[in-house]
């Protein structure tokens, strides 16, 4: 439809904003006075703070963004607890959101889902946003294999196109949150960011240090206290969530304390250094109690990437990191590193083995090292029978009775290795085509960070660990698992908020 046509229907469509704004309005009220003389306080509470969300939605699609990531990290905890609520409700507030952001993008016929190519093809006081252009084609060149993985899926509709959808939904956010978000915006992002993980953690401490009680499996050898999970049900991937949120508030803060120490001017309340403060040792203490080996490594890494990037110039970069290997190393040769802690992290190195484990032995302490290295092995195996496709996106649990190792019939859901796990299901393609993803994505943060200033380069610094603590993980487990896709998605959009230049 022309602009001219646009132009025609206009008079008519704002003649009939004041009719249908109050009979929206004396629509609602007669509902909230139903709801307020049927239902019980707590609920009357909790929906009006749904309806509060869906309006502020509508109005701002970011908002419903940051609505459907605290939801959606609800989900496993939903459909074991609370089976009668909807375990969906993020994906809800997400597809409101993008249908907010389509009618915006429409309504005022400006909607860009990628950035022009070149100054001279757009209006004034717009310049393309490179690192956005970057991620967006990376991100459909991956797609754009794994929806080739799925031609001749192992099982389609159970398990290839719903994870399929993951990743439409990534673009989806990416494009949204990189569309809308100016950096003016970058500080109540950055604080619905932290109520997330503030969130997970209070439930994860809880958990482990103040209920008491829980899955007998989730006790810590040796103690009696209980690993956390969060509202994930699982430790692992609430620790790695956990660990991506803290990095980046750990990259903003250590931003903010290294333009004090260099004397450059940072101004901020003493009310928001103690938030901060108590934020970052909330999340901290829940990395630790959950126990999982490969958020520690993974956030450990984050540390040393971000220690990197820090100053502006290189060798000052290599001696933090350095002397935080010093100190770890010192830690760990003087006894000071809790030894449970130091077992944890170094013990699994006696059972690690490149061979085939179907004829070693299983016992309590190599359990957990072997069951892994057995789905590794069975990825592989699907690998070499699929090389160039994989069994499909999604499909390596259908497909794992086919190639399980004998002592473990029963798939965990994934290979326990996001990148073995690609590689079974999207062949060496499609692996490819991720590792190019993340490798451009890797190379647009380093770049904000030299060039950045203020609050977006301590956002690009802890995006940076971000993105160290989810590849390094990544390595021991999948954390595209309990919606955490969509708070990757978010923190793609705001690594394009940090190359604004709008």
């Amino acid at each position: 439809m022309g602009n001219g046509v646009l132009a025609r229907f206009r008079p008519s469509l704002l003649a009939w904003n004041g009719p249908l704004i109050g009979g929206l309005g004396v629509m609602l009220a007669l509902i909230a006075g139903l709801l307020l003389a049927v239902l019980p306080l707590p609920e009357l509470l909790v929906l009006f703070i749904l309806l509060s969300l869906t309006v502020a939605t509508l109005a701002e699609p970011l908002v419903g963004v940051a609505a459907g990531i605290f939801f959606g990290l609800l989900r496993a905890y939903l459909q074991a607890e609370v089976p009668q609520v909807p375990a969906q409700a993020g994906h809800l507030f997400i597809a409101l959101a993008v249908a907010a952001w389509l009618a915006h993008g429409l309504a005022r016929r400006d909607l860009r889902l990628l950035p022009p190519l070149s100054a001279a093809d757009v209006p004034s006081g717009y310049h393309a946003a490179s690192s956005q252009r970057a991620i967006a084609l990376a991100l459909l060149g991956f797609i754009g294999l794994a929806w080739v993985s799925l031609w001749n899926a192992v099982d389609l509709a159970n398990y290839g196109l719903p994870e399929f959808a993951k990743w439409i939904e990534i673009l989806l956010v990416f494009l949204l949150v990189a569309d809308r978000a100016r950096p003016r915006h970058l500080p109540w992002l950055i604080g619905a960011v932290a109520l997330v993980g503030l969130f997970q953690a209070g439930v994860g401490l809880y958990q482990s240090l103040l209920r008491g009680e829980g899955p007998e499996h989730f006790l810590i050898p040796g103690t009696h206290v209980y690993r956390a999970y969060g509202t994930f049900e699982q430790p692992n991937p609430y620790a790695g969530t956990v660990g991506m949120i803290l990095a980046l508030m750990v990259g903003v803060a250590a931003s903010r304390l290294w333009d004090r120490v260099t004397g450059n001017r940072v101004v901020a309340s003493p009310c928001l250094r103690i938030a901060a403060l108590l934020a970052i040792s909330a999340m901290g203490a829940a990395l630790v109690v959950s126990w999982s080996r490969g958020a520690w490594l993974g956030f450990a890494a984050a540390l040393a990437v971000m220690a990197l990037a820090l100053p502006r110039k290189a060798r000052w970069g290599v001696l933090l990191v350095v002397t935080l290997a010093i100190v770890a190393l010192a830690l760990y040769t003087t006894g000071l590193l809790p030894a449970p802690v130091a077992a944890r992290l170094t013990g699994f190195v006696a059972d690690l083995r490149l061979e085939d484990v179907r004829g070693v032995g299983i016992n309590d302490a190599n359990y957990a090292v072997i069951e892994r290295l057995a789905h590794w092995q069975s990825a592989l195996e699907m690998w070499r029978s699929h090389f160039w496709t994989g069994v499909g996106l999604g499909c390596y649990e259908a497909a794992y009775p086919r190639f399980a190792l004998i002592n473990w019939p029963i798939a965990l859901g994934h290979a326990h290795n996001i990148y073995l796990n690609l590689l079974a299901e999207t062949g060496l393609p499609g692996l490819l085509a991720y590792l190019v993803f993340w490798g451009v994505v890797f190379g647009q943060t380093w770049r904000a960070t030299r060039r950045a200033d203020g609050l977006t380069r301590g956002v690009a610094i802890g995006l940076l660990g971000a993105w160290t603590q989810l590849s390094v993980h990544h390595l021991l487990d999948n954390l595209y698992v309990n919606n955490v896709h969509l708070l990757i998605a978010l923190l793609l959009g705001l690594l394009a908020t940090t190359d604004d230049r709008r």
